[in-house]
């Protein structure tokens, strides 16, 4: 802030003394003119006053000395070119006069000349110019000598008037030292001026909005913290119970249950992981977009997902409606898209069925994944998306057992809407397959070349 106060002190002096200098100029200028009006006045006065004065011819060497150097010259001429008078001799000027008012320079300097006819003579009065410089000089200093006496002042004046404009800002600027993680209240704005408003309801957006991520931020913690907790005590038991297993059926029973647990620990470690980058602002999610074959994906993501689906013998299947391209994130779409399909995989019972679907739907790319595993019952629907959230199946039969069964972490969906918010898609769930089952339903934006094609 004190940064600001001086550069505004300096530029505004600056301002002031160029002010001040281009006053001076004027008012030197302005002077000038008025003096030479002033003088030129005076040299016609005189002029007339000598007019038919008896003069007789000047004596050879006449001088005139103790005469001061911008004293008047007054030359007369008779009709027949005879010099009748000279006020200084020792002066170097021309020996003929041109009527009128006339500027000549010469060895002395310049002069301004005057010179008329009278009668039976030519009357000549010459002025050096320095004179006239000097009082317009004068003028213009007894003017812009009293400005410079109150500059001191003035600066004073201006550092008071910033310091006292800047307070407000210090003010804002002292309240927003004084927030922490834990204290975000939002800063008043009463008692500050309206070009400072703005800039307070800003920070106190940013302020509530940095509030919000702080406090998603320690329920995710706290959530991934008991959610990891579990598993891993799973682990410990499990390997304890391995060790005083007093059989060998007794062991490997143990030790498959450790697996399973290590996998599940695993999974839910991955699926932190990749909810963390889906998260604004991580760069891993502002790569910049580039146009993505939907259907392209579906198949790389099958195929990497079908031997998942073969140790159930689930049909696995894509069905292919056209071009469905889409502009966006290609790891982070892949993510999205197989997290749904190994959502489906794992809650669809041995024998069942998963369907990929991706094609357009009027002025939009749709991207469909369906089953006729147990569901999700339309209550719990509106809340499946929340992280750590496991809905309850729609229904359980004989087949869906399995499937129902199956203890996810409660992150896939949350990870699915994170990733299509950040593509600006909209994700609908339905009725899976035979009348069962669930269906997930991305829509995205069709890009310009989708529209063409």
């Amino acid at each position: 802030m004190r940064s600001i106060r001086r550069q505004l002190l300096i530029w505004l002096l600056a301002g002031l003394l160029l002010g001040v200098a281009i006053a001076a100029v004027g008012t030197y200028l302005r002077a000038r003119q008025e003096a030479n009006a002033l003088f030129d006045h005076q040299l016609q006065e005189m002029v007339a006053s000598l007019t038919d004065a008896p003069f007789a011819a000047a004596p050879a060497g006449a001088s005139a000395n103790g005469v001061a150097d911008d004293a008047l010259v007054v030359q007369i001429w008779d009709r027949n070119g005879m010099q009748l008078y000279l006020s200084q001799p020792q002066r170097v000027l021309p020996q003929h006069a041109q009527l009128g008012f006339t500027n000549l320079r010469t060895e002395s300097g310049e002069w301004r000349v005057f010179s008329a006819l009278t009668g039976n003579q030519v009357v000549q009065v010459a002025q050096p110019m320095r004179a006239r410089r000097e009082l317009a000089a004068s003028m213009a200093l007894r003017t812009i000598v009293p400005l410079l006496a109150v500059l001191p002042a003035l600066g004073l004046l201006i550092w008071f008037i910033i310091a006292r404009g800047l307070e407000p800002l210090e003010r804002v600027a002292a309240a927003v030292g004084r927030r922490s993680p834990t204290q975000l209240e939002p800063l008043a704005e009463r008692g500050l001026p309206g070009e400072v408003q703005p800039l307070v309801r800003a920070l106190n957006g940013l302020l509530e909005s940095l509030g919000k991520a702080l406090a998603m931020q320690r329920t995710f913690i706290a959530d991934a913290a008991h959610e990891l907790r579990t598993p891993l005590t799973a682990v410990h038991l499990q390997a304890q119970l391995a060790e005083r297993a007093p059989t060998e059926a007794e062991r490997r029973k143990a030790l498959s249950d450790l697996k399973s647990g290590l996998e599940r620990a695993t999974r839910l470690s991955e699926q932190l992981l990749t909810l963390a980058r889906t998260e604004p602002g991580v760069d891993a999610a502002e790569r910049p977009a580039a146009l993505v074959d939907l259907a392209t994906l579906a198949r790389e993501v099958i195929a990497e997902l079908a031997p998942l689906a073969a140790e159930k013998s689930i049909d696995l299947g894509l069905s292919d409606g056209g071009n469905a391209t889409v502009r966006g994130d290609r790891d982070a779409l892949r993510t999205m898209l197989s997290n749904l399909v190994d959502n489906a995989v794992r809650y669809t019972s041995p024998k069942g069925r998963v369907d990929v679907a991706v094609g357009p739907e009027g002025n939009r790319i749709a991207l469909a994944v369906r089953d006729n595993g147990p569901g999700i019952a339309p209550a719990e629907r509106a809340r499946v998306f929340d992280r750590f959230y496991r809905g309850q199946p729609a229904a359980v039969t004989d087949e869906s057992a399995q499937g129902a069964r199956v203890r996810g972490s409660g992150l896939g969906l949350a990870i699915v809407k994170s990733i299509a918010d950040r593509h600006g898609a909209e994700i609908a769930l339905g009725e899976g397959l035979d009348g069962r089952g669930l269906e997930v339903t991305v829509r995205f934006s069709a890009t310009a070349e989708t529209r063409r094609s």
